[in-house]
């Protein structure tokens, strides 16, 4: 099953704050032009995946938030196609407190984006908040996302100083946003010292060149079982990101560059998520009881598991 651990949904890019929005007016190229996040165009861009993560955001610095409600509402939209993850600025005040209203809502995970909210990762308040996530068993996603505004604190995206958090809570599951690019290698770094932390690939499935660097380094570093599949919808759809990832080595084509197996690329993609966070698969609406008579031994027969082979790019048998 093919999980996309980070999307996003908002009724408007104002939603992400108004310095955000004025990043989407002003930029005319990709990944910028891709503004509007409803719920209409995320059902449809979500069919080639089986779970889909949907994040919330909320940083008083920028005056930003998608809250708990409108994360959770697209969960219940969606039954058993839909994970949720709670947008908690620790600065905002009683982080704790909103991890649990966002618990009762039924979201499973929480996101943060120190950049964008202004706080050092090992901030007081924040690391009560990896405190509860971890009795809670709960996965936490760090953004990488300082380059959205001009008001981010970008020194606070460096993936290293995530260190102190994973040394002082080592059974808590973190996510590192777009494997914290611009510092990739800092990213892959933290992977390999620790292997309760996981990156995604959010912010460079739509960079062929940075994509290919990045999965070569955490391959030789052998943490690429570390790395999970994200899209970043709206920026990029599933089914992009998907062809993205098979097409990743033609990048190199003709060259005596190395390149990523292809198998390594099918791991990520098809990637048991869910299961890697600790995250309980959401269930699904329960069928319609069928009479004794009509029941049949299919019908008790697992799904086959989702066949990406559409997307993959056959490359130069000369390579």
């Amino acid at each position: 099953m093919i999980v996309d651990l980070h999307t996003r949904i908002w009724t408007s890019p104002a939603q992400l704050g108004e310095s955000v929005a004025e990043q989407f007016r002003r930029r005319r190229t990709e990944p910028w032009e891709q503004t509007t996040g409803s719920a209409e165009q995320h059902a449809q861009a979500m069919d080639p995946v089986g779970v889909a993560a949907v994040l919330g955001f909320e940083s008083t610095l920028l005056g930003a938030k998608i809250d708990h409600e409108q994360v959770a509402n697209e969960i219940t939209a969606h039954p058993g196609s839909r994970v949720g993850f709670a947008g908690i600025d620790p600065n905002a005040g009683h982080p704790v407190r909103s991890l649990e209203e966002a618990l009762n809502a039924g979201l499973v995970g929480v996101t943060v984006c120190p950049a964008a909210a202004g706080f050092h990762p090992t901030d007081t308040r924040a690391m009560e908040l990896f405190e509860a996530c971890q009795s809670h068993g709960v996965p936490v996603h760090v953004e990488s996302s300082g380059r959205l505004a001009r008001q981010a604190r970008l020194e606070f995206d460096q993936p290293v100083l995530l260190d102190e958090v994973a040394r002082e809570f080592p059974d808590l599951k973190l996510v590192i946003g777009s494997l914290g690019d611009p510092w990739v290698d800092q990213g892959v770094a933290l992977l390999a010292k620790h292997p309760t932390v996981y990156a995604d690939l959010a912010g460079l499935v739509s960079q062929p060149w940075r994509l290919l660097s990045s999965l070569l380094s955490a391959f030789h570093h052998q943490v690429i079982d570390q790395v999970l599949f994200a899209s970043n919808f709206p920026f990029c759809d599933p089914a992009q990101a998907i062809k993205n990832m098979y097409s990743v080595n033609t990048v190199t084509q003709g060259t005596n560059l190395p390149s990523v197996p292809r198998e390594q690329l099918r791991s990520i993609v098809e990637r048991d998520t869910l299961t890697v966070l600790g995250i309980p698969k959401p269930d699904a609406p329960a069928a319609e009881p069928k009479a004794p008579a009509e029941a049949t031994e299919s019908d008790e027969t697992p799904p086959e598991p989702a066949d990406t082979s559409a997307y993959e790019v056959v490359e130069d048998p000369a390579r």
